[in-house]
């Protein structure tokens, strides 16, 4: 047996990126496709998108060729770069699929060496096309959240398409994905145990605790405004909740189609003095909001991972949120936040809001546990499956090559 030095694709003790990327190349793999829904400069983009980018990025800078492949957004242009990445925006959210597909089959934005597919609700099936090695990346199951997306009969065909239709055909493909709570989701799927790797997201090093809190209670939460992140009842709660804590006042930061009704809730129920909707803003004002909350919330119904609450940890904001397989993997219920049930968020958020001790200890244990998470860990992760599959596919190969042979012979 070839000992690491002798061989260079078995990766040495303590491998980084650098060398699973410069490994990748000597094997060939110098161009790599990524596939996806929405890119990050998409209106709609959210955490999965971050995701994206954080990987893409760290790519190029260590020289590989990206190519992001996503749907065409307004106001955007069909072809762009970021971060070192290219970007090509063509179809619609529907059509992006069989046109990229397409595209890919027919090299019609040039060959690849390797290809990511990102998985978001509905699957590329890029096993079933696709020869050269290639990964799959899956945030979360979305579940009930099809009820939410798309009316009754549809809504059911994306739960079994989801469920049913699509997992036999990625069961011997390498999946990853952020959080070991998605990762048994999708064993319970069917997925191999073999075949589905987790690594946490990470936090920018830009999240960190700095400045003060508000002179009175406060919480916030961020994201899209969307009915699968359920912010009606983050305003419920904090109405609730500010029976017992006065002057409590609620941000919401975030875009999205229900913005409207998300105001009307708030001027019906008397609370528009002190329940704002920011919408969106720069990451400077962000952190700014970050760090002067008490709490960072959600009523999320589903996520693959709750960034806007690793980011909150990151500068020393802990917890409140649904106990959902997503926030489950980013906080640490107990000791980072406080995980419930939809109805007893509002009592929750009052009765830390109300304890100084236990969310100051809430508060140190979540800017610990935000620290170790990074995105280079992430990258490092994801790339060390991409390295793994285009060895198993270069024996596979090989394997094939001896076996043709040994058939001549």
């Amino acid at each position: 047996m070839l000992s690491a030095e002798a061989a260079p694709d078995v990766p040495p003790s303590g491998a980084d990126l650098a060398w699973y990327v410069d490994d990748l190349k000597r094997n060939g793999i110098r161009r790599v496709h990524v596939l996806a829904w929405r890119d990050l400069d998409d209106v709609d983009a959210g955490g999965s998108e971050v995701h994206a980018d954080e990987l893409m990025s760290r790519w190029a800078a260590n020289g590989l060729d990206v190519l992001h492949r996503t749907s065409a957004a307004v106001g955007l242009p069909a072809t762009d770069t970021r971060n070192g990445y290219a970007v090509v925006r063509r179809g619609s959210r529907y059509s992006v699929f069989p046109r990229t597909i397409a595209s890919e089959l027919t090299r019609r934005m040039g060959r690849s060496d390797a290809l990511v597919e990102i998985w978001n609700g509905v699957p590329w099936f890029s096993p079933v096309w696709c020869r050269k090695p290639h990964i799959t990346v899956l945030h979360h199951v979305h579940g009930p959240m099809w009820d939410q997306i798309l009316p009754g009969p549809l809504a059911a065909f994306g739960r079994a398409l989801e469920s049913r239709i699509a997992p036999p055909f990625y069961r011997r493909t390498l999946t990853i994905t952020p959080s070991d709570a998605t990762r048994q989701e999708l064993l319970e799927l069917g997925f191999r145990t073999d075949r589905v790797r987790a690594f946490p997201n990470g936090v920018d090093s830009f999240f960190s605790p700095g400045g003060v809190k508000t002179a009175s209670p406060s919480i916030l939460a961020v994201g899209r405004l969307a009915p699968v992140k359920r912010f009606e009842l983050v305003i419920d709660a904090a109405i609730e909740a500010r029976g017992r804590v006065p002057g409590l006042t609620a941000t919401i930061i975030g875009e999205g189609p229900l913005r409207g009704d998300l105001q009307q809730r708030i001027d019906a129920a008397g609370a528009s003095g002190w329940i704002h909707i920011r919408g969106r803003i720069d990451r400077h004002e962000l952190v700014a909001e970050y760090r002067r909350a008490w709490l960072v919330v959600s009523g999320s119904l589903a996520e693959g991972w709750g960034l806007s609450l690793t980011e909150g940890a990151a500068c020393g904001t802990p917890a409140v949120a649904t106990d959902i397989r997503g926030h489950r993997s980013s906080v640490v219920a107990g000791v980072t936040g406080l995980l419930v049930e939809p109805p007893l968020l509002g009592p929750t958020i009052a009765d830390v809001l109300t304890d100084d001790r236990r969310r100051e200890q809430l508060a140190a244990a979540a800017l610990a546990r935000a620290r170790t998470l990074t995105w280079d860990a992430s990258a490092l992760g994801i790339t060390s499956c991409l390295h793994a599959e285009v060895i198993r596919s270069r024996e596979r190969g090989t394997r094939r090559l001896g076996a043709g042979r040994r058939s001549r012979e």
